[in-house]
């Protein structure tokens, strides 16, 4: 990725002043206490580390604003809530071990920053890219919060069977893997930001959290039934398929037979 993306370390007062521009609530950048859930929850995030995400939400909020306007539509910025270890949503109770997530009742996106290293260290998925890729995933749920389409699918689970509400999570998370596509390839065409190996680096890491690995790694055998997130390959070419279609209408997941 390239420099223009990520600065060095910054003060505390452009700490804020970034937070508040970019919608992040403050108290959750600076180290204010110990409990993350009742004393507003003060994540390890170091400043290049906290520049970054910050960073990003912007090109997320400025590529997804010009994509929305193109299609007549008008583009919600959603906020960022940075913790460390465990976080109350209006989802319910949010622990580092179920990785980052998007709330649509709030309109959040919840990012515990250690995620980032277990990227690295556990995945075996190192790069900023790979970390862009994380976040734009997220942020791609709350473009599918706003077209409406998650809640048509949590609908649909409402009265489904498990394996077909399941099959229709898959779906829905290819679908933000492509919308990330999406906005890395409209970045690329306003800010020419990429650097050589940046899509690879997704695309590895979209590869290294599938479900079939995952279950893998912690069970030693797979049951496709229970697959929420989809496969390595099925994540890996969404994100590249969103990439090289740069548009909505190419993410369309649910029109397929086979995702």
């Amino acid at each position: 990725m390239g420099p223009g993306l990520i600065g060095g370390g910054i003060g505390t007062i452009v700490l804020i002043l970034l937070a508040l521009f970019f919608g992040v609530d403050p108290s959750m950048l600076i180290n204010m206490g110990d409990d993350p859930v009742s004393a507003g929850g003060p994540p390890p995030a170091d400043d290049r580390t906290a520049d970054f995400i910050a960073t990003v939400l912007g090109h997320t909020e400025d590529t997804w604003s010009e994509i929305f306007r193109g299609e007549g539509r008008s583009y919600r910025e959603p906020k960022l809530v940075l913790f460390s270890g465990a976080v109350n949503s209006a989802c319910g109770f949010g622990q580092a071990a179920m990785g980052p997530f998007y709330c649509p009742p709030d309109q959040k996106v919840y990012l515990d920053t250690s995620f980032f290293q277990e990227l690295r260290d556990r995945f075996h998925a190192p790069g900023d890219f790979a970390q862009a890729y994380v976040i734009a995933h997220e942020i791609g749920h709350h473009v599918q919060n706003l077209l409406g389409i998650s809640d048509r699918v949590h609908a649909f689970q409402q009265r489904a069977g498990k394996a077909e509400a399941n099959q229709a999570s898959v779906r829905l998370e290819l679908q933000a893997d492509c919308f990330a596509g999406v906005w890395a390839k409209h970045t690329e065409q306003r800010q020419r930001f990429l650097d050589p190996g940046d899509i690879d680096e997704a695309i590895a890491a979209a590869s290294m959290i599938g479900d079939d690995k995952l279950q893998m790694e912690s069970r030693g055998y797979i049951v496709p039934e229970s697959f929420t997130h989809g496969t390595a390959e099925q994540r890996s070419r969404w994100f590249n398929k969103g990439f090289e279609g740069g548009t909505t209408p190419s993410c369309n997941t649910f029109d397929v037979a086979n995702p």
